[in-house]
């Protein structure tokens, strides 16, 4: 603990002495059950209560009124139903000595009118919302005094419930909306200046005050610098933070960086790997100085040096380390053990948001226990007999197969053919600013060195030299090989995304990248080459490139591939391609119009999927007790896979991630941790 000495230094905010300076700041994972927290929801706050967490804020966009439509899972604090949850909540959370809060929310426009009880969406202006598509009617005064009473009545329950606090949140959602002219175009005593945009927000803090009292904490969660899409300026947004101060109501306040209204704001709000470290922690100081209030941000504080050193520089007064506990939950009391080379680290993937904005729950990149507290445990369960296992190859799979292993106490080696740990980590860290996706690669490879796994690089295994080492579990981690087989063309002309990224293969000056996954393969690879000056022209077969990303990843492409002057055509799949002197002509075709064209281009790039590298399998099925058969519904339920009918077969046998099929690599890892947890 000496080494961050301001991060773990108590904070007392009213009555409520916060432990350390460490927080997860509100978010809406999509874990509620019918709009409750129920055991899923409260098993992920508490593992990070367990693991030394100051204060957790739950709830993101935790619903007051039921004219406010949840998307993306939140909790619903309009109805009483909701206080015998949190009493449970805050048993268990209080039992560690961690604060807890709920962020109160009114979505406004920013939700569809066709979810939840399609209810019209309401704003202060009819102004179309960037994001969900929506258009507002009006909000009236009546409207207004309704909206208020509801926050008011959910504060109260949240204290009913027994909860140290809440936040109301006044970024993109309703009174968010009034704060900042690209909503609020209203001519009443609701817009126009600042002190009018502010009004609602003025009230709504007044009314929460007189229900709760006192002595329960209540702050505010607000936007202070629009300017990335010509909102509200930070000095406005400093002096908004000056008149809460002055204002007296709010306990403390949660500085977001921008507007995150829009797609392209959306990914910088929320940054990723894209964004340097805390690129909004000097806005948050300046917010702090004018209120004088308690200050709390959680914009890319990724590592607690970085945490340390906003505190202690007086920028802020608790810093959020959300997607950090998303990582790992114990990162904490790692620190306090002095295991910090330990902590699992979150690099900014942004897996877990860019789910959210599908409408699904949010997991992890890399740690698949976040989210399964109840089903799969952060800790490994040590087995009751000790036995030999061999895993083929090295990337995310294999490196995590071999690390629940080994933490299962089993004596484990790993042959990974290549001269380095990693897989397709290595490559995905080769595109441009995804190069901290390396992270990933390293923990896991320092996993395998403090478990004592006898790691072999450069070994290529067949199914004599596995026989040869007696094991009882053999599992195949061996990954994928890029498919460049097109419909109408067995042997095309082309290169794949991994050549490209590795350097086996240089780029010409002009090429077709072409996109079949709409992931990031081929976004990577095009921001990469266009950034070195390449014409590129970026092909899909989908409605639209990077189809299967999400909102915080995807608009870092865009806004790349567009300045760098990508063309980009979707709907115009690549069915076949020959080479006619020193150009490759690419036939295409578009599902929509049933037509097809060609285009000529000195090189062609492809991302398709993958097909399994599954020799070894193949060849080691048959000495299997198992026959490499996987037992459905033992994995699902976490159970031990039985151990097979085969009786000449001397050890189970496994097959994991893309050498069975082509997927993610949160797919890859879960495959491998389900599975070898209960071996």
């Amino acid at each position: 603990m000496s080494r961050y000495p301001a991060l773990f230094s108590p904070l007392k905010i009213k009555n409520v002495t916060i432990k350390n300076r460490v927080f997860s700041s509100g978010h809406a994972p999509g874990y509620s059950d019918a709009g409750m927290p129920g055991e899923r929801y409260q098993a992920y706050h508490e593992e990070k209560a367990k693991g030394g967490l100051g204060l957790t804020i739950f709830g993101g966009s935790s619903n007051v009124s039921r004219d406010s439509g949840s998307m993306y899972g939140q909790i619903y604090v309009g109805s009483d139903r909701v206080v015998p949850f949190f009493r449970q909540f805050a048993d268990r959370i209080h039992a560690h000595d961690t604060a807890l809060m709920c962020q109160l929310t009114h979505m406004g426009k920013r939700m569809s009118w066709d979810s939840g009880d399609w209810m019209p969406t309401m704003g202060p202006s009819i102004i179309r919302d960037p994001a969900h598509h929506s258009v507002p009617f009006e909000m009236s005064t009546h409207d207004i005094r309704r909206i208020v009473e509801a926050f008011a009545q959910a504060a109260f329950r949240c204290k009913e419930g027994g909860l140290d606090g809440c936040e109301l949140l006044a970024t993109t959602h309703l009174l968010g909306q009034f704060l900042t002219p690209l909503s609020n175009q209203r001519k009443d005593a609701y817009g126009g200046n600042l002190d009018n945009r502010a009004r609602f927000l003025m009230e709504t803090l007044e009314a929460c005050r007189e229900r709760v009292g006192d002595n329960f904490i209540v702050g505010v969660r607000f936007a202070a610098d629009e300017s990335n899409e010509k909102g509200m300026p930070s000095e406005e947004g400093v002096e908004l933070g000056r008149i809460l101060g002055a204002h007296g109501v709010a306990d403390f306040l949660n500085v977001n960086g921008v507007y995150g209204g829009s797609d392209h704001g959306l990914a910088e709000n929320y940054p990723g790997m894209a964004f340097k470290a805390a690129p909004y922690i000097e806005l948050a100081k300046r917010v702090k100085l004018a209120s004088g209030l308690p200050t709390l941000q959680a914009s890319r504080l990724n590592d607690p040096a970085t945490a340390d050193w906003a505190v202690a520089e007086g920028c802020v007064d608790l810093a959020g380390l959300t997607r950090a506990h998303m990582a790992d939950p114990h990162l904490v009391q790692k620190i306090e053990q002095g295991k910090e080379e330990t902590i699992r680290p979150c690099v900014g993937a942004a897996y877990c948001i860019d789910r959210i904005y599908w409408g699904r729950d949010a997991f992890c990149a890399h740690n698949v226990s976040t989210g399964r507290e109840s089903k799969l445990p952060h800790d490994i369960p040590l087995s009751d007999q000790r036995k030999k296992a061999v895993v083929i190859g090295g990337g995310p799979a294999g490196m995590e197969a071999a690390r629940v292993l080994a933490s299962r106490g089993h004596e484990v080696s790993l042959h990974e053919a290549n001269a380095k740990l990693g897989g397709q980590l290595i490559l995905a860290a080769k595109g441009g600013w995804r190069k901290d996706m390396i992270g990933i690669a390293d923990w896991l490879a320092g996993e395998l060195d403090r478990l004592g796994i006898a790691v072999h690089l450069n070994s290529w295994v067949d199914g004599n030299d596995v026989h040869l080492q007696s094991p009882d579990i053999v599992v195949v981690a061996t990954g994928g090989v890029p498919d460049v087989t097109l419909p109408d063309d067995e042997a095309p002309p082309l290169v794949t995304t991994w050549d490209i990224l590795s350097g086996a293969v240089q780029p010409a000056d002009h090429v077709m990248v072409y996109d079949e996954t709409g992931s990031h393969g081929a976004l990577s690879t095009a921001d990469l080459l266009s950034s070195q000056g390449v014409k590129v022209d970026f092909m899909t077969p989908d409605y639209r490139a990077g189809q299967a990303l999400g909102s915080i990843n995807l608009p870092i492409y865009l806004r790349n591939l567009y300045r760098q002057g990508v063309t980009i055509t979707p709907n115009s799949r690549l069915v076949a391609a020959r080479r006619e002197g020193n150009e490759v002509v690419a036939k295409l075709w578009n599902d929509f119009s049933r037509e097809e064209k060609e285009q000529r281009v000195p090189q062609i790039i492809v991302d398709r999927c993958t097909l399994p590298a599954d020799g070894p399998f193949h060849e080691l099925k048959q000495g299997s007790s198992n026959l490499g058969e996987i037992d459905i519904e033992a994995l699902l339920e976490i159970e031990p896979q039985p151990v097979g009918e085969n009786l000449q077969g001397t050890y189970q046998l496994f097959r994991i991630g893309d050498a069975l099929a082509s997927r993610d690599l949160h797919a890859a890892m879960l495959d491998a941790n389900r599975l070898c947890r209960v071996l």
